[in-house]
């Protein structure tokens, strides 16, 4: 059971709520990288990474499609 990267978003606000989309849909996922943007008004940006788990991969880019991101 690996984490692989879903889609990466330019700030953590957005990608806690994807987050949120998949776990209500019943995929497991997770943020790397939400702490690093402490200067997003700045437009100092590194994105945060959405993960979810090798084997939900595909369930999970149908919900983005479903979700009109991606």
């Amino acid at each position: 059971m690996a984490l692989v990267e879903l889609v990466r978003l330019p700030n953590g606000a957005e990608a806690e709520l994807l987050r949120g989309r998949l776990e209500s849909a019943g995929v497991h996922a997770v943020c790397f990288d939400s702490g690093m943007n402490i200067a997003e008004s700045v437009g100092l940006l590194i994105p945060v990474r959405v993960m979810v788990l090798d084997e939900d991969l595909a369930e999970a880019r149908a919900l983005l499609a479903e979700f009109g991101i991606g």
